[in-house]
């Protein structure tokens, strides 16, 4: 079987490139190259001998090289919300004219698709509702977990909107042309490869900090560090992946919420106490009370529908995704220091 990877050499992208690779699939990778770290994943890719087109998913004539596949995995995306401020026209086009672009090829290779949508479509105001204070002081008791049935009305920044635009397109290209696909609304993902930044990745922009004695800042919500996230580890989705790969000819054209659920939940300043724990340094982290309009305080996610259809649980708790990235890092340490 032959399997498109978009965004083939980010974080995500990456890990499904190496681990598929050694389930026997025929994997391609596209990969613009632009983000942190992805020419350290192509040197990945290149050594277990899987191609990887430099182009922009933005621009549909960039398309005419590639071969015809089976099944493409859309891991493309602008992936920062907080871009969604600065760099509209990037997110824009990318995420959503991206999908559509990777829709028209689908469509034309009779091709299905799973679709890594995000936890932003669903609204901040929806979210920051359930609680009732802007400063959050102490550990967030009451955590609801929200499902697909969480209601979508409402602002939920650009790159929100375009994740669930790109859903809307493809449910229409299905309608229109048959198109078989998994949409997988995807909270918090950590693991080796992840080169964490301010806006994502902060499991690992955590651990590195404290790794090589960096300065950290708690942002926003009085700048406490309690926001609360689910994390869910990368070998859970992997395995969740080959899953429905095997099964999309019998389950598809079905939305889920993937997450770390409450196994895998974390503050920031609960984090800060296992990177102390797994690196023995303590660093200064400093308080920004300031909270962005797109920040929520809190998202846990519920895998109810997904574990009833595939029978998929989530096997790695939050401290072994903490584990895991930190012994990568540990490792690799000399040559990572230029891309974060």
């Amino acid at each position: 079987m032959k399997v498109l990877i978009t965004g083939g050499c980010g974080f995500v992208g990456t890990n499904l490139c190496l681990f598929l690779k050694k389930k026997n699939f025929e994997i391609f990778s596209i990969d613009n190259l632009s983000r942190t770290g992805s020419k350290f994943n192509l040197n990945l890719l290149k050594k277990n001998k899987i191609k990887n087109f430099k182009l922009d998913i933005s621009n549909y004539k960039n398309f005419k090289n590639i071969p015809r596949v089976d099944i493409i995995i859309d891991c493309c995306a602008e992936a920062a919300v907080e871009a969604s401020n600065h760099e509209l026209d990037r997110v824009f086009y990318t995420n959503l004219v991206g999908t559509f672009n990777i829709l028209k090829k689908a469509k034309i290779d009779n091709s299905k698709i799973i679709f890594l949508s995000s936890s932003r479509v669903y609204p901040i105001s929806g979210l920051s509702s359930l609680i009732k204070t802007k400063i959050i002081k102490r550990k967030i008791k009451s955590l609801k977990q929200i499902d697909e049935n969480f209601s979508l009305k409402g602002a939920k920044s650009i790159y929100g909107y375009t994740k669930l635009s790109s859903e809307m397109l493809i449910e229409e290209f299905s309608y229109q042309y048959g198109i078989k696909y998994i949409i997988n609304r995807c909270g918090v993902i950590s693991g080796p490869l992840q080169f964490g930044k301010q806006d994502q990745g902060f499991i690992s922009l955590w651990l590195w900090s404290h790794l090589n004695k960096l300065k950290l800042n708690y942002i926003g919500y009085g700048g406490f560090g309690h926001q609360v996230r689910d994390v869910l580890h990368i070998d859970d989705l992997k395995d969740l992946i080959l899953i429905q790969l095997k099964r999309i000819n019998k389950i598809n054209n079905k939305i889920f919420t993937v997450g770390g659920s409450l196994k895998s939940k974390i503050s920031l300043f609960e984090l800060t106490k296992v990177c102390q724990k797994l690196t023995k340094n303590k660093i200064k982290i400093g308080k920004i009370k300031r909270t962005s309009s797109y920040d929520i305080p809190f998202f846990i996610t519920s895998n109810k529908k997904i574990k009833k259809t595939y029978r998929w649980t989530v096997k790695k708790d939050i401290h072994k995704v903490c584990f895991d990235v930190y012994n990568w890092l540990l490792n690799n340490q000399k040559n990572l220091k230029k891309y974060f």
